[in-house]
């Protein structure tokens, strides 16, 4: 009998770890799976996939955790891409004499230096954000976060003149991709015969990570500071009333929300190896914090639900609908991108009307 107790006790967790086995053989093996089925697009899709989900864990932080509405986040991405764009590419080398001087191929410094550095940066722009929109809540905070986000894209877009620091609207190309043990991971890694695609490699690289800020979430979540943000998401006066020291967390939520989407620029730059302004538009916040009310604010696996459904679905739709049409009345009567806006608007209106906790809310889990 004490053998079969035993066993039962322990059956849990082997389930669990036979259930972490199989999710770490399937992200192996799932860009080849997809790049048998549909080539080295989808699995470009996947990376994407996996950038709106570092992306969405970082707003999450903000939104889900301490309930802070922020319709600025994207300007955090633009940060990190920008801080790489301009260590990694020779833009101010042929910009800046002292700078041609110093370095006269530009300055190419190694991402794991530019990683920490531009998701260093990225928090102190979220402090600076936060500092005067603590007394601020709703629709207010939300007003000031969108003016902050347009303020930096509008920056980006202007400041190559005088001194031309960003390129405008012509963007900063010849962005370094990064380099891991001497391979870079924007050329093809041959192995004798064998052949690993960029995107194959980068895809490794964007599932390292996420596991990592999974990880940081997680512990995040289940601390005492994660404790108090749901305190203060909840009732931010009885979280005062408590003793919780609300200006602190609220500047901490934002500069550490802050710092994975200055990561997320920075991957984002390393794997274009372009950036310009339009990548950072207001439309993209809105798309990033669809993500995680879609997913399930404030419940990890749901933002990830949600990121990897936003991303993927409207490429599914947007690759289908018009060999559908043509099967149908042998040929295209609407533009297929029309047609997926549609759609897509109308997924979201439908799952908010049946699920408006999301697909994937927290109390589900417990």
């Amino acid at each position: 009998m004490k053998t079969s107790n035993s066993f039962l006790k322990a059956h849990p967790s082997q389930k669990k770890l036979t259930l972490f086995i199989a999710i770490g053989i399937l992200l192996i093996l799932l860009p080849w799976i997809v790049s048998i089925g549909g080539g080295n697009y989808w699995v470009r899709v996947l990376d994407f996939a996996l950038l709106y989900t570092l992306l969405a864990l970082g707003l999450n932080i903000v939104v889900g955790f301490a309930g802070l509405l922020d319709l600025g986040y994207i300007a955090f991405y633009a940060v990190g891409a920008y801080s790489a764009a301009l260590l990694t590419s020779p833009h101010l080398a042929a910009n800046f004499i002292d700078f041609k001087n110093a370095f006269p191929q530009g300055m190419h410094v190694s991402y794991w230096l530019i990683i920490p550095v531009a998701a260093l940066i990225a928090a102190g722009f979220g402090a600076i954000l936060g500092a005067p929109t603590l007394k601020l809540r709703g629709d207010y905070l939300a007003i000031v976060t969108l003016g902050f986000g347009e303020i930096v894209r509008i920056f980006m877009n202007n400041l190559d003149r005088p001194l031309n620091l960003t390129n405008g609207p012509k963007g900063i190309n010849g962005i370094d991709a990064v380099s891991l043990g001497g391979v870079s991971l924007g050329k093809t890694f041959q192995i004798g015969s064998f052949s690993i695609p960029s995107v194959v490699l980068n895809y490794y690289l964007f599932v390292v990570l996420v596991v990592i800020v999974v990880m940081i979430c997680g512990r995040l979540q289940r601390s005492r500071i994660g404790r108090a943000w749901v305190a203060i998401r909840e009732d931010e006066i009885a979280a005062k009333a408590m003793g919780i020291n609300t200006r602190n967390l609220k500047l901490l939520a934002f500069a550490i929300g802050a710092s994975f989407g200055g990561l997320s620029g920075a991957l984002f730059a390393s794997f274009q190896g372009f950036i310009s302004p339009e990548s950072f538009s207001l439309w993209e916040s809105i798309i990033i914090l669809a993500m995680v009310v879609l997913g399930g604010m404030g419940h990890i696996p749901g933002v990830i639900l949600g990121s990897l459904l936003l991303t993927i679905f409207p490429e599914v739709l947007r690759a289908s609908l018009e060999p559908l049409q043509r099967m149908i009345f042998g040929k295209v009567l609407i533009d297929s991108e029309v047609i997926r806006q549609l759609l897509y608007g109308l997924a979201l209106i439908l799952v908010m009307r049946f699920r408006p906790k999301g697909l994937w809310p927290e109390n589900v889990a417990r």
